[in-house]
């Protein structure tokens, strides 16, 4: 099976790359792609419930939307870790299946076969 990391590095700082990065998730997981969605820098914002209800990139569907119907689709959010912990996050408030991990946990997905894109 092929497998996909879209790797997020923008939220409210670049909404179109965000919402651009989740369209991409989901046209990958819907074809049958094992996809994983990467949160760093920026992008880990997007793990916060709530966060992503105002972004909407106009002729694309709302953020919110986009992410939780790559999650009811199988799709997994990963969130970095250090990236996470810098910004002072809240771990008790992350949106559905995001799950917060180390940049070990993205190597390994990339060196056993997975390819990676970048928004």
């Amino acid at each position: 099976m092929a497998k996909l990391m879209i790797s997020i590095t923008h939220a409210k700082d670049n909404t179109d790359k965000a919402t651009v990065g989740f369209v991409v998730a989901n046209a990958s997981v819907a074809s049958g792609v094992e996809t994983v969605v990467f949160l760093s820098t920026e992008g880990v914002h997007l793990s916060q419930n709530g966060y992503a209800d105002d972004i909407h990139e106009e002729g694309f569907a709302p953020l919110q939307q986009l992410m939780s119907d790559f999650v009811e689709v199988g799709g997994t959010i990963w969130v970095c870790s250090p990236c996470f912990k810098k910004r002072n996050l809240d771990e008790d408030n992350l949106v559905d299946s995001a799950l917060i991990v180390g940049g070990a946990k993205a190597v390994e997905f990339l060196t056993t076969g997975g390819s990676s894109i970048t928004y």
